[in-house]
């Protein structure tokens, strides 16, 4: 993707124009983005993937002023008829089952794919919505069947927001709206955090919703600390070195911590965190790391005559020394790391460059094929695609 180059997406911005005049800092409704727009897939077949296992999906229901909330799998007939008003239906990860959708979410990867999460689909009926409420997070809302009203203003302290008690949702108590906007099909709303918005169906619609990761600092900080202390150093001694205090006097308080075993506890973190590459791989395992619900089918034999592509729910991400899938670590260098990641970004490596890598490398991919991490791609793919 060119990010200098315009796109009608984004009103005619160029991805580095957004980036820094609206990316976290204001809203930007874009009319018409995608003119030609069709849901990824129609009612009748997002109604049953809802009530697959191993698809997150949410019905919320408004009625008399009050909510209900109920997680799936929702078999067609936990869902309400669809001329009743005030219900929605929510899926996530769409782009995980459903080719359309994921092409749809590929357009927006001008935002590192560590940030990307995924794309949600929702379904409402006439005056179904959530409420008003915040998100945490960036949002990109793309009107994909029927039309929503969307209300639309900030909130000065996220923080302090209140909400409605004894709601099933986070409901905020108090919202004052500044934009009132009507959204067709084709249209976009971009809002960053922060924004508080309420949409609300104006008859049956359909609306798609890219969301991003935003992992908190103490979250983060928990994930990678489990991760560091899971690794292993080159020589294995931060592991074999044992407490010792042949100079501790007898004391009187036996209920106090030592100072010198707390030196002890602060030196030996501070080792952990200051091994080369070791923060640098806990957090690419961390950020590769695909959602709970996902798994994988084991895939088939692969040769390098083949080129190859990620699952769709594959996650691959890479710094300047590793490489990083599905939550595990991978040193790579030269030639090996260029195609490498050039798999991570383009999500598929002709066969030219499959047959290109070290037995190493290949040996890996064979490995990640048969695990269902890569699908296999044609045997005569286009050198266009190549170096």
């Amino acid at each position: 993707m060119d990010v200098d180059a315009p796109l009608a997406l984004l009103g005619g911005l160029s991805p580095q124009a957004f980036m820094r005049r609206h990316w976290q800092k204001k809203p930007l409704l874009v009319r018409q983005a995608l003119p030609d727009v069709t849901p990824p897939l129609a009612r009748p077949a997002l109604f049953d993937l809802a009530g697959r296992d191993g698809v997150e999906s949410r019905l919320v229901v408004q009625r008399d002023g009050r909510w209900t909330v109920r997680s799936g799998p929702l078999p067609r007939r936990a869902l309400p008829a669809a001329r009743q008003p005030g219900w929605t239906l929510l899926v996530q990860g769409l782009d995980l089952h459903v080719a359309a959708a994921r092409e749809l979410l590929s357009r927006f990867r001008f935002v590192p794919d560590a940030r990307l999460d995924d794309l949600m689909v929702s379904w409402a009926s006439d005056g179904g919505g959530v409420g008003p409420h915040l998100d945490s997070y960036d949002v990109f809302l793309i009107q994909l069947q029927g039309r929503r009203r969307w209300r639309v203003g900030p909130v000065a302290d996220a923080a302090a927001a209140a909400f409605v008690e004894d709601a099933p949702l986070k409901i905020l108590r108090r919202f004052e709206p500044e934009h009132d906007w009507l959204l067709e099909p084709g249209d976009l709303l971009y809002l960053p955090p922060g924004w508080a918005h309420e949409g609300s169906a104006d008859g049956e619609c359909m609306t798609g919703s890219i969301g991003f990761r935003a992992p908190s600092a103490d979250g983060l900080a928990r994930e990678l600390l489990q991760r560091l202390a899971e690794c292993d150093d080159a020589d294995g001694r931060l592991h074999r070195s044992l407490y010792r205090d042949p100079r501790q006097p007898a004391t009187a308080k036996p209920g106090a911590i030592p100072e010198a075993l707390l030196a002890f506890a602060r030196a030996a973190l501070e080792r952990v965190l200051t091994q080369p590459g070791a923060l640098e791989r806990a957090l690419g395992e961390v950020l590769s790391e695909p959602k709970p619900q996902v798994w994988f089918d084991a895939g088939a034999g692969w040769q390098a005559r083949r080129g190859v592509a990620l699952d769709p729910k594959t996650r691959m991400l890479y710094d300047a020394a590793q490489v990083f899938v599905n939550g595990e670590a991978f040193v790579a260098a030269g030639r090996d790391a260029r195609l490498m990641r050039r798999l991570a970004d383009e999500r598929r490596l002709a066969a030219k460059d499959c047959a290109a890598l070290s037995d190493g490398a290949r040996e890996l991919l064979a490995e990640w094929v048969a695990g269902g991490w890569l699908v296999l791609g044609s045997e005569s793919e286009s050198e266009s695609e190549s170096e």
